[in-house]
């Protein structure tokens, strides 16, 4: 998955050297250099061997579920709807909220679970179920937290403004709130990345660009959740700021496309969202295509708009509603994922390359995504150990 010529540079017969947790050779066993002829060897019986999959946008930890509102949507409620109706985003709050850091670990372990027994190597997790300083500190903490308990990598992103607490206004909120707590969270050292919800439900481009400023004054990278549901010029404010990622972008147009090219921006594509609240507008994947853009998939696992635990199914519903192809989507769970969470040391499988791979029962990669709510995973390896 390193790119090139070849979409997927699968190699049959292939032998991967590994040290000290990382990949230091990989190519044809039958070129493999003397010097590893002595090594521990672990034989995969003509399996398919890809880089651990990385799911770059969550919002695993978050305290009860939206069952609920699921059962209203699909009695005629729009998103939006049921966001001014007191649901939605802030629904979650209250929960949250009244969740101890141990009943919020308990809760969000079986989802990593769910996503490393499908070959995740690295899941993103985004806060923003607090919207007050204790909780968001709370759930980040919970996020570092699921990276000790089990083997995955943990990616953290601060989502401060995500919702409007009840009773606020968005630019008190930002400036009470927000702000003081991504401060509070950075010294902590909780934050790897600071995201925002652009959308006019929530925030708009000069507020979120505020929250960017202090993101890039504390020399901390941003992404943002983009043209969802209508097009408010949030892909362009990503661009502007030189984002890891602009995650969603149903309605990005082809000057959008040009601007994430320009800026290196990943697109990430979230089709469980897309799905889930009925949307008719895909994101422009072809503009994507014909600029450059680097496309990326993930789960958006969250408990109202996206309650989808399998980043293999995303890679199919990309496929299938999208109009990605498989190698795409397997791009969009491997490199660019790991491109649009700023990590260099995975995503492929190359010599230098931390060696977290996924070992699968299928011989042809589309494989992965022709298969609806099947999981073909044999095993991982992560940091080298089987």
């Amino acid at each position: 998955m390193a790119g090139g010529p070849d979409a997927y540079g699968l190699t049959p017969d292939a032998a991967i050297a590994i040290a000290d947790g990382l990949i230091e050779w990989v190519g044809p066993a039958s070129d493999l250099p003397a010097q590893y002829g002595g090594c521990d060897r672990q034989p995969y019986g003509g399996r398919l061997v890809t880089p651990a999959l990385i799911d770059c946008h969550t919002h695993i930890v978050h305290g009860g579920n939206r069952a609920r509102e699921f059962e209203m949507r699909l009695n005629g409620a729009s998103y939006e709807e049921v966001a001014r109706a007191g649901g939605g985003i802030v629904s979650t709050v209250a929960a949250t909220r009244a969740a101890s850091e141990a009943e919020l670990l308990a809760s969000a372990l079986p989802r990593v679970d769910a996503l490393i027994a499908q070959g995740v190597g690295v899941i993103e997790v985004k806060s923003g179920y607090g919207l007050d300083l204790e909780t968001e500190l709370k759930m980040l903490r919970t996020a570092r937290a699921l990276g000790r308990a089990r083997p995955v990598h943990i990616v953290t992103s601060f989502l401060g403004a995500h919702a409007v607490p009840n009773g606020m206004d968005a630019d008190s909120y930002i400036d009470t709130i927000c702000l003081p707590t991504l401060e509070a969270a950075h010294a902590e050292g909780l934050v790897d990345a600071v995201d925002g919800f652009c959308e006019g439900i929530a925030f708009d481009t000069a507020q979120i660009a505020r929250v960017f400023d202090r993101a890039h004054a504390l020399g901390l990278p941003v992404k943002l959740h983009a043209e969802q549901l209508s097009h408010i010029g949030g892909t362009a404010l990503a661009a502007r700021y030189g984002a890891l990622s602009a995650d969603h972008v149903e309605y990005a147009t082809e000057a959008d496309a040009a601007a994430l090219a320009a800026a290196g921006t990943v697109a990430v594509l979230l089709p469980g969202a897309f799905y889930t609240i009925h949307e008719t507008q895909a994101p422009p994947v072809q503009a994507f295509r014909d600029h450059g853009v680097p496309m990326a998939v993930g789960t958006d696992w969250n408990p109202g708009s996206s309650p989808l635990g399998s980043l293999l199914l995303a890679m199919n519903m990309a496929c299938t509603l999208f109009r990605l192809t498989p190698a795409e989507a397997l791009a969009g769970t491997t490199r660019n994922a790991a491109r649009a969470l700023g990590l260099t040391d995975c995503g492929v499988i190359a010599p230098g390359m931390r060696a977290d791979m996924a070992i699968w029962n299928v011989s042809d990669p589309a494989e992965l995504s022709y298969g609806i709510a099947v999981n073909p995973l044999h095993s991982r390896i992560l940091k080298g150990t089987p």
